[in-house]
């Protein structure tokens, strides 16, 4: 998996980040939908915004795809200032939202043709940028077909070849594998892996917590409009109660021995399956203090299992809200698309 959570991160203007916004604010009469939110992500990671519907996500990824407007705060994308310079931080990014933005009466070569002409590429440049990201997503053999005859995977990645045309150093990718099937989700979350590994920052929001957890940096958790838990999903992971360490022993008489010699009074005990559950972080630290105990006091231990808390359990925690459910896909949707 990659993974870039060894890049420092840089203060706001320093040009080390590829999003920095400190106070973001966004109101639709008394409702508030975002309450003063501060990001701060480095090039070149996968970002991960989470939250309950309603928490302000998609209106964070419209005010820094420059969509809407922010009513308070400050915030560059791609090096450029939201509210000085919106026409260039457009150059910069791609948007690619929950349903596919094609035209289904031209075929997968005239979409990524079309973006080419909107972003003013040169004939030829628009045919090689083509030929290239058709390539790349395995959609050459389908080049001349209409979109109406592709799966669901199939329209996904015409979709993302087509927010590459322009070669955004930023991807906002709001929710997109909404409707996929879990072989077309992994081919997406391939093509995310390899857009990061050259140097591209995603912003991703999704309502597949596994999701988050396979492609992220760095989560924030958003809720009522404020940002309640931000790390690695590990580091979040830690934060929840719940996790321990469970030891299976292949007789009573052992399993009671490593039970004295633990002495922790939260140590539960099944006679019935021979194991022992301690409430543990799963931090190596607390591995090793449990194996030193039982390796001094000579007790041997057929099997060590350590069990952490997921996001679900993150999420339900941080939020009091039901874990997300993916929303099925239907025709018509509000929900807009922008490159």
């Amino acid at each position: 998996m990659i993974r870039s959570r060894d890049i420092p991160q840089g203060a706001l203007g320093t040009g080390a980040s590829a999003i920095e916004a400190s106070g973001l604010a966004k109101s639709y009469g008394d409702k508030v939908v975002l309450d003063g939110i501060d990001l701060d992500i480095p090039r070149g990671t996968v970002f991960s915004l989470l939250g309950p519907n309603g928490a302000g996500k998609t209106t964070t990824v419209q005010i820094l795809s420059t969509l809407i407007t922010a009513d308070a705060g400050h915030a560059r994308v791609a090096g450029h200032d939201l509210a000085a310079d919106p026409d260039a931080v457009r150059r910069s990014i791609g948007v690619t939202g929950q349903y596919a933005a094609v035209d289904a009466l031209l075929t997968a070569e005239e979409n990524v043709l079309m973006t080419a002409d909107l972003l003013h590429l040169s004939r030829s440049e628009g045919r090689r940028r083509a030929a290239e990201l058709l390539g790349r997503f395995d959609l050459t053999d389908a080049a001349k077909q209409l979109p109406g005859t592709f799966s669901g995977g199939m329209r996904r990645k015409l979709d993302l070849a087509m927010t590459l045309v322009g070669d955004p150093s930023v991807i906002f990718l709001d929710e997109p594998t909404t409707g996929l099937d879990p072989r077309s989700r992994r081919t997406m979350w391939d093509s995310v892996r390899e857009l990061v590994a050259n140097g591209t920052t995603i912003f991703l929001t999704t309502q597949y917590l596994e999701e988050a957890d396979q492609l992220a940096d760095r989560i924030a958790v958003l809720d009522g409009g404020r940002i309640v838990a931000q790390g690695t999903p590990d580091e979040l992971k830690r934060r929840i109660p719940g996790g321990h360490i469970r030891l299976a022993f292949a007789d009573a008489a052992s399993m009671h021995a490593a039970a004295d010699r633990l002495a922790l009074s939260t140590v539960t005990r099944d006679d019935e399956s021979l194991t022992l559950q301690i409430p543990s972080d799963g931090s190596i630290p607390a591995l090793r203090s449990v194996l030193d105990v039982l390796e001094g006091a000579g007790i041997p231990a057929e099997r060590l299992t350590v069990h952490t808390p997921d996001l679900d359990d993150v999420f339900l925690t941080l939020t009091g809200g039901a874990a997300p459910r993916p929303a099925s896909v239907t025709p018509n949707s509000p929900k807009e698309n922008a490159r």
